[in-house]
This record gives structure tokens, C-alpha cells and sequence, in this order.
């Protein structure tokens, strides 16, 4: 199924007060592979931004004054979101400014467009309750590197959360995604490789050894000779 890594930043924290979307940021990927193809927009909101806003993403009115409206790009959007399942951590709040943007222009909600949002925030909270699961703290978690990241911006968190979805879906797994060259500020394309940390083995207590051992003899005791287990340990056992 084609994905779209998506994240968007805003003028504040509510579309019902008439907060508006300055950056949108997409990533495609098909087969769980980064394909290269994206879609990064600014965009002015025809408002202010609020202060604690703009601490976090660091986009100013200013930088975006000779920015296309939404209604503007909306199109575009539109045609690069429709059919794809959209991989968003913190769904409602992008999905809800979207939902929001589209209305104003009578264009049908995220859920008529897509086929499927999955909520990577939702997906961490339920694999790692009552722990931190924020982009950062999971990015920490999966040991990804984000030393280039030292504001929010919608391409570079899409960046981060591919890694971090397919490290969700894919676990233990050896993982890499390649993405040829694409256009658009902030990227000249992605390759992404992962390493499957060593597993870690426990060496067994005398305790368990002993306890091992005791289950070993009832087992023997059972078959009337010596069970397979034994075998296995001391091959001399197998009759030819």
C-alpha cells in the first residue's frame, strides 16, 4: 500500500480558533521503502502566529510573506495525500487542521481522501505505556540520530518518523530504506540504514541448572531411558 510520512506545523494549537497550517511535509512510501517522491509546502496563514508557536517550529510571518495561501496549493496536497494510508504521530491534531483547511474550501475530510490514518503516538503509548513517547523521546529509544534537528520542522519530523515507524512495525528486524534524489528544501533525498542490535544472553543460575536438571531425570523416568533432550546435549546418545 502506498504511505504518506506526513506532519504539518501551525499558527497554534486550535483550528476552531482560526489557527491555520504554515507547512505541510510528506514523505511517500510503498513496499516500506522510501520511494523519494515528496511534497513540502509553506504556506501564509493570513493571521498571526502565535509567540509559543513560533518558539517551537521557528517560522516567522515574516518568511512566509511571499508564501502561496492554502487554497493555493490545496490542490496539490489533495492529490498527493488521496488513496495513501497516512502514517502521522499525533494524528487528530494534523488530521483536525486539515479537516479544517479543507472545509473552508468544500473539500471532502481526510477520511473520505485516504484510505487509513495510523497514529504512530497511539501505536507507542500502547507498546510502551506509562513511558515518555514523544518524536524525541522515541527517536532516543530506537537510538535514531536527530543531532540535525534543533527546531520541529514538518520535513525533518518526517524524516524522523519513518525511521521510528518502521522500527515500531518491524522490530528486531535489519531494516533500510533508500530514497533517490527529490526535490524540496531541507532534503536531497534519504538513506537510511538500521542495525538489529546484538541480542543479549543470560547465562542460567545454578538454581536453574539444577532445577533443569531435576526436570531432565523425571523425563527420563517417563520414557524409560534417556529422553531426547539428552540426545541433543550428548549426541552419543542417538542409537544408529
Amino acid at each position: 500500500m502506498r504511505q504518506i510520512i506526513l506532519d504539518t506545523e501551525t499558527t497554534g494549537l486550535e483550528p476552531s480558533q482560526g489557527h491555520r497550517i504554515i507547512e505541510f511535509a510528506g514523505l511517500e512510501m510503498v513496499d516500506r521503502k522510501l520511494t523519494g517522491r515528496h511534497l513540502h509546502l509553506y504556506m501564509h496563514p493570513e493571521r498571526e502566529i502565535d509567540p509559543d508557536a513560533e518558539r517551537v517550529h521557528g517560522i516567522s510571518l515574516d518568511f512566509l510573506a511571499d508564501k502561496p495561501k492554502f487554497h493555493a496549493v490545496a490542490d496539490e496536497l489533495v492529490d498527493f495525500i488521496s488513496g495513501a494510508e497516512l502514517i502521522i504521530h499525533n494524528a487528530p491534531f494534523d488530521v483536525g487542521f486539515l479537516n479544517a483547511e479543507f472545509a473552508r474550501l468544500g473539500i471532502a475530510p481526510v477520511d473520505k481522501l485516504c484510505a487509513a490514518v495510523t497514529d504512530t503516538l497511539r501505536m507507542a503509548r500502547d507498546t510502551f505505556p506509562g513511558k515518555r513517547n514523544s518524536l524525541d523521546a522515541l527517536c532516543d529509544r530506537f537510538e535514531i540520530d536527530r543531532s540535525n534537528r534543533t527546531l520541529h520542522g514538518a520535513l525533518i519530523d518526517c524524516e524522523l518518523l519513518a525511521e521510528v515507524y518502521l522500527w515500531m512495525t518491524r522490530g528486531q528486524e535489519s531494516l533500510m530504506m533508500d530514497a533517490g534524489p527529490g526535490e524540496g528544501e531541507g532534503t536531497n533525498g534519504l538513506n537510511l540504514a538500521f542495525e538489529r542490535k546484538p541480542l543479549t544472553v543470560l547465562a542460567p543460575t545454578a538454581e536453574e541448572l539444577a532445577a533443569h536438571q531435576e526436570y531432565l531425570d523425571l523425563l527420563d523416568k517417563t520414557v524409560k531411558g534417556s529422553c531426547l533432550w539428552r540426545s541433543i546435549e550428548n549426541p552419543a546418545l542417538v542409537q544408529s
